[in-house]
């Protein structure tokens, strides 16, 4: 049902990723499936597709996915709402310079598939602002919680700061960098009760997006039926001691 083969040279989808957990709450294990069509001599795969089989009665459920191709995409079922049934999280990398990851959320409780975390609506409720200053500091500001950060740039090196500050550590003119959307989404229990949280991961860049200079990572627990902010920290580079 699931095994890819060619007929009149059509590719047909195959499956690319498995898992088998409960996942709508009869206590027997159910099937997860991602399935999708590869393309030829390339590890790139299109219409990515969720697929559940209900381990009692064996019927299948399909659910598409709006952001549906790229590489290696992956499965980890886990209770993320509380509710004692394991929920089904997908990945799926896209391929990009940037790092950037699509990642969905679904929960199947009692046969009904309900998204719990959507990518993109991720990427459009967290916003920040990037703005280097003088003295070789860069100001970063998260706009969903009003939290300002301050990160020392010195370990860049004398070639790169002086191509941005003068000899008196004033800027030579206004810079400002930005955060690539989410680059990882990591379950985690950090409270070790048995539901999971997510642990965000988003690239702090500067001038282009080689121009590392951290990452924001924001914990997400659900609560009152959606994913709200729970920790955020900004983690920088060291530099050789």
């Amino acid at each position: 049902m699931y095994n890819c083969y060619f007929r009149s040279n059509a590719i047909y989808p195959r499956i690319v990723a498995y898992a088998r957990g409960d996942v709508n709450g009869d206590r027997i294990p159910d099937n997860v499936y991602l399935t999708g069509t590869k393309t030829p001599d390339s590890p790139f795969i299109q219409n990515i597709t969720l697929i559940i089989q209900d381990g009692m009665s064996g019927r299948v459920k399909g659910i598409p996915l709006s952001e549906n191709a790229g590489y290696n995409p992956t499965l980890f079922l886990g209770d993320f709402t509380g509710d004692g049934v394991e929920d089904i999280l997908v990945s799926i990398n896209s391929g990009g310079s940037g790092g950037i990851m699509y990642h969905y959320i679904y929960s199947f409780a009692n046969n009904t598939a309900r998204l719990l975390f959507n990518f993109n609506v991720y990427n459009e409720e967290y916003n920040y602002d990037v703005t280097y200053k003088d003295n070789y500091k860069v100001e970063f500001i998260s706009q969903k919680n009003n939290e300002k950060y301050i990160i020392d740039i010195t370990y860049k090196g004398a070639d790169y700061l002086s191509e941005i500050y003068d000899d008196n550590g004033k800027l030579k003119q206004p810079i400002s960098g930005f955060v690539n959307p989410l680059s990882g989404l990591y379950p985690v229990d950090f409270d070790s009760n048995g539901v999971y949280e997510l642990l965000a991961y988003q690239k702090i860049a500067g001038r282009y997006n080689a121009d590392s200079l951290g990452y924001v990572l924001n914990t997400l627990k659900y609560e009152n039926n959606r994913f709200v902010l729970n920790n955020q920290n900004v983690a920088i580079f060291g530099s050789q001691a």
